[in-house]
């Protein structure tokens, strides 16, 4: 046998061994048998390089440490999930999803097992594995390939014959307990602070700059969904949640082996009940049940809401509760006037992080929870993240202790207070409130991604004068050099900061600018409607609420927001802004309401641009044929949809039909 073909009978042959113990549980090689061929390997490829190919088993780790991370677009947003935490909220969960479809009953659900760890969006190329990014942000994360490669149960190369050209797999990489002990004992010995649980630790180690460590932290993966490439003939498409998980684990992507079909929401409250104990005999953290809608064509039917998908609801088991003592409580105002009152707590360890602050919200909560000065209370971290606190201890409060009230003027300006009938939130009112200020320009310098506005300068600004956004375009090195801990370098950088942020898109600005409800992916969906501020300026508040995934709620807020700050897009002009106008047609809302399937190749339009030219007329573009579709748009070799429309009678169209509905 030659060298070559050597080599490639053992990539193979240790590809599939790896698969085989990691995901399947079903070793095929002993583990001295493994290590042998694995050596033999790299001899091999040392003495022919050009065989070394990228999926090879000694490929996973890299040579020498990076420098630092490169953000990069997800090619779809990574959506949060809702949390529900008892059977009343699951319950109220399917009902929101009913009302959207006007369905009753259960479609049947898959419940897997919520893994504490890091979410990861990994991307193949005919096969192999190209891209492992983080989260980040939902649109936007990092590029972490060189540690990804590093875990063993992530494989480098599908077990596909016939491999489509691009599809995206998401998961969750995490670390056991066994893990996170062994590395903390290392930690402990180099004298190291050790991780606070598994998850700082997962997450921490998918950006550390040196793969060779990441290796030695072991860390696994599950995987739980995957983008069926539109147009791929490597087979039928999956339908249903459940069969996403048998290609996956086809494909030599491990799964969780506790998810479960249920064909009830009964059914799921006995598996979130089965493993609310026996989690704590898995290897791994787990805080909830992950539920799904199990057919794919329903959860397109029923969409995204403003954060979350509709289609899938993390049901959270209950959070660690430990009682504190209230030492102060300071009344805090954001942007958006709103004052929340914060409890100064005495620190206490809350699954894992040291807690000493929480948040009482408002005045209603304030009330429920009856709090007073000194009180000893319970706390938790409201879907193991936030901290709150959930019941005052009556039998432990101080003979002195007097209940807390909120201001009834601001404590930044002195401004009274004032509370609408239709919300629970108390708000100062004056736009010209330094903390008002503060927090529009710390949340501006985050969105626009200009390093070194932080709350520290953005205070220090506001003292100085600064009261608008566009304020900060006006300061000169001079008014800069001039502040605390601002040198003529550190200076410098961030004029050059604030010049390059005028070259952000248009919804980064819209994101940034602080409009209630409007957050990065509800600022891309404005941007996409209201190419230009003239275009928004114009908008009545029908014309937003009846875009799809916004509604009402934004459109009010977008509204009262614009008529408060008439000028703001005049000023960001004057200090350079682009904002140019861009040239668009009189576009028609012929297809308000409508959904459309494509199908096909099509000559006028790419996918991307007959996508944007649908939803700009107010229909939605879907990527199943149901009951519910309108028309079907076909172009050339189109595929099984085709025959699905026809059966069910849905209206067919040409390119030429499809612009023809634009002049009706």
């Amino acid at each position: 046998m030659d060298v070559p073909t050597r080599i490639r009978e053992l990539q193979d042959l240790l590809q599939k061994a790896s698969i085989a113990y990691y995901v399947w549980d079903q070793p095929i090689l002993p583990d001295s048998v493994y290590d042998a061929l694995y050596r033999e390997l790299v001899d091999l490829e040392n003495q022919f390089p050009a065989a070394r190919v990228p999926w090879s088993p000694t490929q996973r780790v890299g040579e020498k440490p990076a420098t630092g991370f490169v953000a990069v677009q997800h090619r779809l947003p990574l959506y949060s999930l809702e949390n529900a935490f008892d059977q009343g909220e699951l319950t109220q969960w399917r009902e929101r999803w009913q009302r959207v479809v006007g369905v009753s009953g259960d479609p049947g659900y898959v419940c897997e097992l919520k893994i504490d760890g890091s979410a990861l969006a990994l991307t193949y190329v005919k096969g192999e594995l190209v891209r492992g990014a983080t989260r980040g942000d939902g649109l936007m994360g990092e590029d972490v390939t060189a540690n990804v490669r590093t875990i063993r149960s992530i494989p480098l190369r599908l077990l596909v014959d016939n491999p489509p050209p691009v599809v995206e797999i998401r998961g969750e990489a995490y670390l056991s307990f066994a893990e996170l002990e062994r590395i903390n004992a290392q930690r402990c010995l180099a004298g190291e602070a050790p991780f606070a649980n598994p998850r700082n630790c997962a997450a921490g180690s998918l950006r550390h700059l040196d793969s060779r460590v990441v290796a030695q932290r072991r860390l696994g993966f599950f995987a739980y969904t995957l983008h069926w490439p539109e147009g791929w003939g490597g087979g039928d498409p999956p339908t249903r949640q459940w069969q996403v998980l048998q290609i996956l684990r086809q494909w030599g992507l491990p799964t969780n082996p506790h998810s479960q079909f249920c064909q009830s929401l009964a059914e799921v409250w006995g598996f979130y009940q089965h493993w609310q104990t026996r989690r704590a005999r898995l290897p791994y953290a787990t805080d909830g049940v992950v539920v799904k809608i199990d057919p794919l064509g329903m959860q397109e039917e029923v969409g995204f809401g403003h954060k979350f998908p509709r289609w899938a609801v993390a049901l959270k088991y209950p959070a660690e509760e430990v009682p504190t003592q209230i030492l102060g409580i300071t009344a805090s105002v954001g942007r958006t006037g709103a004052v929340t009152p914060v409890a100064e707590l005495q620190p206490v360890n809350v699954a894992g992080t040291t807690v000493s602050r929480a948040s009482l919200h408002n005045a209603d909560r304030l009330a429920e929870l009856d709090i007073h000065l000194g009180d000893t209370v319970i706390v938790r971290k409201a879907g193991e993240i936030i901290p709150e606190i959930v019941a005052v201890i009556p039998d432990l409060r101080p003979p002195q202790a007097t209940p807390y009230r909120l201001p009834s003027q601001c404590p930044e300006c002195q401004t009274p207070l004032v509370r609408s009938a239709a919300e629970a939130v108390t708000r100062c009112p004056n736009r010209r409130c330094p903390a008002r200020i503060r927090g529009s320009l710390e949340h501006w310098g985050q969105c626009l991604e200009i390093e070194g506005l932080g709350e520290a300068l953005a205070r220090q600004l506001v003292e100085q004068g600064v009261r608008s956004i566009p304020d900060l375009y006006r300061l000169g090195l001079e008014d800069l050099t001039a502040l605390e801990r601002m040198g003529p370098k550190s200076s410098q950088n961030l004029l050059q900061a604030l010049e390059q942020s005028k070259q952000q898109p248009w919804s980064r600005i819209l994101y940034g600018l602080g409009i209630p409800h409007v957050g990065q992916v509800t600022a891309q969906t404005l941007a996409t409607h209201f190419p230009t501020p003239e275009d928004l300026l114009a908008a009545q508040e029908a014309d937003i609420a009846q875009i799809y995934g916004l509604g009402s709620a934004v459109a009010q807020a977008v509204i009262a927001w614009l008529q408060d700050n008439p000028g703001i897009f005049a000023d960001l002009r004057a200090v350079g802004f682009p904002l140019q106008t861009v040239p668009t047609e009189n576009v028609s809302r012929a297809l308000a309401g409508k959904k459309l399937v494509i199908t096909g190749s099509l000559t006028q339009f790419s996918r991307t641009e007959i996508k944007a030219w649908i939803e700009a007329r107010g229909g939605k573009v879907t990527s199943t044929v149901t009951k519910q579709t309108d028309y079907v748009v076909v172009g050339a070799d189109p595929g099984s949809k085709l025959d699905k429309a026809r059966a069910l009678g849905i209206p067919i169209l040409d390119e030429a039909g499809l612009l023809a509905l634009d002049r009706v």
